[in-house]
C-alpha cells in the first residue's frame, strides 16, 4: 500500500469524522484512561498519523525516569514497524527515515515542565525550520496544572496553528464522565476522550467534542497486540 492511501485509510479519518472535524489546530486534547491501558500507544498513533501526512511533530516526554528518549523513539519505531507489516507499505525504510527526520523528541522531569518551557522548545523547533503541527505531551496531567498553564498552553497552540494532544490516568478502566479534578479546565480542552477496554480492543469514546452536545460513536479503537489504531 502507498502512504497515500494509507493516509486515507487510517482510522484518524474517522476520529475526524466522529469528532466533526477532529480536535483542529489551535485546540487541546486529552486523552483519559486507567493506568497502563494504553494512551501511550495511542498518542503515538496520532502522532505517527501526523507524520505520515507529511507533518511536524514533537513529541515532548515527562515521566520515563531512565533513557526516556530512546524508550520514545524505540516505541515509534515499534508501532511504525508493526503499521508497515500490516499494510504492506512500499518503500517503507524511506517512508520511516523521511517521519523520523519530521520528528522531535524532548524530555522533561516532570517538576520542571511548564508552558514556558514548552515554548522555548517550540521557539527552538521554529528556528531550526520544522515548526511543529503536532505537539505530544506525555506525562503531563491537565487536572494537576494550574489553570494558567492550560490556558497558555492553549494560547501557545492557537499561535503555532497546531495541536496539542496530552492524557491523564483515571482511578478505574472504565471512564464514564469526565472526572471532577478535569471539569474546571474544560474551556480550556476542546475535546476530550476515554480509552476503555472493549471486546478485545480497547475503545475510544468521545466525552466532550468542542461544544457539540452530539457525541457521537468514533468507531475506532487501539488493539492491544498491536498497538495500532484501527477501525471498529
Amino acid at each position: 500500500m502507498y502512504r497515500k492511501y494509507l493516509n486515507a485509510r487510517s482510522p484518524l479519518r474517522l476520529l475526524e469524522k466522529g469528532l466533526h472535524g477532529g480536535l483542529g489546530k489551535g485546540n487541546l486534547g486529552l486523552i483519559l484512561a486507567g493506568h497502563g491501558v494504553g494512551k501511550t500507544a495511542c498518542l503515538v498513533g496520532i502522532a505517527l498519523d501526523e507524520l505520515l501526512r507529511g507533518g511536524h511533530v514533537l513529541h515532548v516526554c515527562l515521566d520515563h525516569p531512565v533513557n526516556p528518549v530512546n524508550h520514545v523513539r524505540e516505541f515509534y519505531d515499534t508501532v511504525f514497524h508493526d503499521l508497515a507489516e500490516s499494510t504492506h507499505l512500499e518503500d517503507a525504510a524511506r517512508v520511516h527515515a523521511e517521519a523520523d527526520r519530521r520528528r522531535s523528541i524532548r524530555a522533561y522531569p516532570v517538576a520542571s515542565f511548564s508552558a514556558a518551557k514548552l515554548r522555548e522548545s517550540v521557539k527552538f523547533e521554529c528556528e531550526a525550520g520544522a515548526k511543529p503541527d503536532l505537539v505530544i505531551l506525555e506525562g503531563f496531567d491537565p487536572a494537576a496544572a494550574p489553570r494558567d498553564e492550560l490556558l497558555e498552553l492553549k494560547g501557545l497552540a492557537g499561535e503555532l496553528g497546531a495541536e496539542i494532544w496530552m492524557s491523564a490516568n483515571t482511578e478505574d478502566e472504565r471512564v464514564p464522565a469526565i472526572p471532577a479534578a478535569v471539569r474546571p479546565h474544560l474551556d480550556a480542552l476542546s475535546v476530550v476522550l476515554a480509552l476503555e477496554p472493549g471486546d478485545g480492543v480497547l475503545d475510544l469514546r468521545a466525552l466532550k467534542d468542542h461544544d457539540s452536545p452530539d457525541l457521537s460513536a468514533l468507531h475506532v479503537a487501539l488493539d492491544p497486540t498491536t498497538l495500532l489504531l484501527r477501525r471498529s
